[in-house]
């Protein structure tokens, strides 16, 4: 695994390290950008807190396990972190690698603050050690269902792979959509290759299909073949999971990425502090920093905020959960219970339904919010 640690503080400050664990994938098959973006987020919270002091006057070090979206090596990278004596963990973006990871975290009692992940069910029982600053996959998936029933698609196809993460969000769809006389066509992509993924879509009338599936494949062939299929012209494409939020998405499919909306954790319009972040950040990034990026930010600004009031000791920094009262990017951070949520929850972060413009497929369309 590989490992590294923040940039030194630019004031000076006297003491040992107050050591961060983060979770982030950065090697294949996890997706590569979303762990640059989260760990751009992750590292430039800590330069901010150690230019200002530190923790009390120790720096706030970062210390980077790959998960390479692989359960098993984020469990492993769990018990690493905590032998190593971390003050908590943070991070991770894949919600299947994020649920090994909370509940081995819970199982040492490691306070785990995971930063992207949305599938529901993190730890499978009710736990204090892990709190979430994502939104719910049904939350956010509900507001996704939301904007397809009201642009009038009741026939709407997901093309599909093996996943707890893609499973959870087709029941998410089916729940919202069928008591509104929506119809879910299930493909399995496994079974269907792209030109007979589009026969399915024409033979079943779909109105749009939605992109339940990896990326680059085989998210970017099944795209091109919808693209170039004729009978298809008036398929709406969408991605829930937010694939066409990286810059990826636009080198590999160009104009044919455009006008695919997917799910951000963004607000309309960014706070100061989101605004001076987001320049923060670009600069970091050489690009536009993704929601990710905000997302990992806002988990040390937390973090920080915890650590200072309540000392390293993890059962205090758990139970400090409930108290938390952070500006965040995007919004006033502080958990809470939720309903069928079994980790403390932001409830919730801005959610918006966009898109690339396919006039300038480098710029965002908000279609929708909640």
């Amino acid at each position: 695994m590989n490992s590294s640690s923040t940039e030194p503080a630019q004031k000076r400050i006297d003491g040992s390290s107050v050591r961060i664990g983060a979770l982030v994938p950065l090697s294949p098959p996890g997706w590569v950008e979303a762990g640059r973006h989260l760990l751009a987020g992750l590292e430039l919270g800590v330069g901010e807190v150690n230019e200002a002091g530190g923790i009390v006057g120790r720096p706030l070090e970062l210390v980077v396990r790959d998960t390479a979206a692989d359960p098993r090596r984020a469990v492993a990278a769990v018990d690493e972190l905590a032998g190593l004596g971390v003050a908590a963990l943070a991070g991770e973006y894949h919600s299947v690698v994020a649920r090994a990871a909370a509940a081995r975290a819970d199982a040492l009692g490691l306070p785990f603050l995971c930063s992207s992940a949305v599938l529901d069910a993190l730890t499978g029982q009710p736990t204090e050690w892990v709190a979430r600053l994502a939104p719910a996959q049904s939350h956010g998936w509900r507001v996704y269902a939301e904007f397809l029933l009201g642009a009038g698609h009741s026939r709407v196809a997901v093309a599909t792979q093996e996943s707890a993460y893609w499973a959870a969000g087709t029941r998410v769809l089916r729940d919202r959509l069928t008591p509104r006389g929506g119809t879910v066509i299930e493909l399995d992509t496994h079974e269907l290759a792209p030109a007979a993924l589009c026969d399915e879509l024409a033979d079943r009338r779909a109105t749009a299909l939605l992109l339940l599936v990896g990326h680059p494949e085989p998210a970017v062939s099944i795209v091109k073949a919808v693209r170039g299929d004729r009978r298809l012209a008036e398929v709406v494409i969408g991605a829930p999971a937010g694939q066409p939020e990286f810059a990826a998405w636009r080198s590999s499919l160009g104009a044919d990425g455009a006008a695919i909306p997917f799910l951000r954790y963004l607000p309309e319009r960014p706070s100061p502090l989101g605004t001076r972040v987001g320049t923060a950040l670009h600069e970091r990034l050489a690009e536009a920093p993704s929601f990710v990026a905000f997302e990992g930010y806002d988990t040390i600004a937390v973090l920080a905020d915890v650590l200072r009031a309540h000392g390293t000791d993890r059962a205090r920094t758990a139970e400090a959960w409930a108290r938390v009262d952070v500006e965040g990017t995007r919004g006033r951070i502080r958990f809470s219970r939720t309903p069928g949520i079994d980790v403390r929850q932001w409830a919730w972060p801005p959610v918006q339904v966009v898109d690339r413009d396919p006039a300038d497929p480098d710029r965002f369309r908000i279609l929708h919010t909640g």
